[in-house]
């Protein structure tokens, strides 16, 4: 079975004039053409036009070229080092505590609950097949919340085997995140205090992934911390899933890194030379725009089952911060389906004509098929469908959904996943940002960058030091 991504937008092309995709062409090309500028612009290490600051493009060709390096190097490569870490945190520790905010933990829970057991902490270790209880922290400012966490962990003066050890991954481009760092302060000294300052055991259990100065990175130097990694110059937070803030986290769950770079690489590859048509990433930057431009400006990102939810928050804050600008921005929203067809699906099907739904479905099941049990007496009526599948009833709702829509005259499309892997999330996750590069161009927006986001952080620290 192949696992390669498929972008359908027909059943929302038909509400297009024949024209307007027509007219379009020219200008996705022209986008394109300037995203494979700032490609070369990144690449030559020239100075920046001030009109193209920031010039976040390194995140289109990193996943090449980490797989190029592992290849030629191996252990010693950047990505051979992350594998490797991941494995020691996976061995040595059953818990493991991710912090980070935005682009520093939303790639990984993504990943996390894509690719991990549903109910993956309340395994037994040996279930989980050796890998930690997964936590993540320092993404709010929730006492209670970060509390009862808090309260799970051993304390000072506790047995130190596998099972009771925790480990702490620090993920802060700058350190000076103020969420971040302020729980990284509350789990240091914890660590601290059950492994004794300055002790070997402390120095491998935090690990900290941050640019090459600042704060977390003082702070790592000072303690020497055994394992670090840094964040690239030129990749902004929520393009960052796929350098260390995101390989870490999945090489500790044991997702296949290589794969999970390659599916991004070929994506990169088909963004760069495929024509429209049967090019996801530039198909769907086109469809997408076509219908903000008639009105359409909120973009619904249905995701038919639990295990996509984080995927589509991910892609929430890609497009928000990356577009939302001067004014401008389509306003995302994900769902998930079935469950919100029992809130949102009326207004969806019914309410105001503003949104364009994109299904993104993965056609096979990882588990194995679970039926419809048959019973001697048939009060729920439901002996009619014994011979169905729990597959079977999310493919009629998923067509039946979409024949409603349709019905009523809103447009849908579809990402099309053969099964959930490291390879396929790899495609969603880099078309999904190769497309809003595009938009950005297409729409005259620097896509990197988020002035928004700053002037709270400021605000904050000053209203603290009041």
């Amino acid at each position: 079975m192949t696992d390669t991504l498929r972008y359908d937008p027909s059943a929302a092309r038909k509400w297009l004039s024949p024209y307007a995709w027509d007219a379009a062409v020219p200008l996705l090309e022209a986008a394109r053409a300037e995203v494979r500028a700032d490609i070369e612009l990144y690449n030559s290490k020239k100075p920046i036009p001030q009109f193209k600051q920031p010039l976040d493009a390194g995140f289109i060709e990193w996943p090449k070229r980490l797989l190029d390096e592992h290849a030629a190097k191996g252990a010693s490569s950047q990505l051979g080092q992350i594998i490797a870490c991941g494995q020691r945190l996976r061995e040595s520790f059953d818990r493991v505590v991710f912090l980070g905010i935005g682009g520093s933990y939303m790639g990984a829970k993504a990943l996390f609950e894509a690719l991990c057991h549903p109910i993956h902490n309340e395994l037994s270790r040996e279930a989980r097949n050796g890998i930690p209880r997964v936590y993540f922290e320092g993404n709010n400012v929730d006492n209670d919340a970060l509390a009862a966490l808090m309260a799970t962990f051993p304390k000072a003066g506790g047995a130190k085997t596998v099972g009771d050890k925790f480990a702490t991954v620090c993920i802060s481009k700058s350190g000076g995140t103020l969420e971040t760092a302020v729980a990284f302060r509350i789990f240091r000294k914890a660590a601290e205090d059950y492994y004794g300052a300055g002790s070997a055991d402390l120095k491998n259990a935090i690990v900290a992934v941050t640019g090459e100065t600042g704060k977390l990175r003082n702070v790592t130097n000072e303690q020497q911390y055994a394992s670090h990694f840094p964040i690239p110059d030129g990749i902004g937070g929520r393009c960052s899933i796929l350098t260390a803030v995101g390989l870490l986290p999945a090489a500790v769950l044991g997702v296949d890194v290589v794969a999970l770079l390659k599916g991004a690489a070929d994506m990169t590859d088909s963004f760069l030379t495929a024509p429209l048509g049967s090019n996801p990433a530039l198909d769907y930057t086109g469809i997408s725009h076509l219908f903000e431009t008639t009105g359409l400006k909120i973009r619904v990102l249905s995701t038919w089952g639990k295990k996509l939810e984080s995927v589509g928050l991910w892609y929430d804050q890609l497009l928000s911060e990356s577009l939302g600008k001067d004014g401008r921005g389509a306003t995302p929203i994900t769902c998930v389906n079935t469950r919100d067809l029992h809130s949102r699906g009326q207004q969806h099907q019914e309410g105001t004509r503003d949104k364009i739904i994109t299904n993104l479905i993965v056609e096979n099941a990882s588990a194995s098929a679970l039926g419809v049990p048959s019973f001697g007496t048939d009060l729920d009526d439901l002996n009619q469908y014994s011979k169905k599948t729990i597959p079977d009833v999310l493919r009629a709702a998923i067509l039946g959904t979409n024949q409603a829509y349709a019905d009523e005259g809103r447009p849908t499309t579809d990402i099309v996943l053969p099964r959930l892997s490291a390879y396929s999330l790899g495609q969603v996750f880099q078309m999904l940002m190769l497309a809003t590069a595009v938009e950005g161009r297409l729409l005259g927006i620097n896509p990197y960058g988020q002035p928004g986001v700053e002037a709270y952080k400021k605000n904050m620290v000053r209203l603290l030091k009041g």
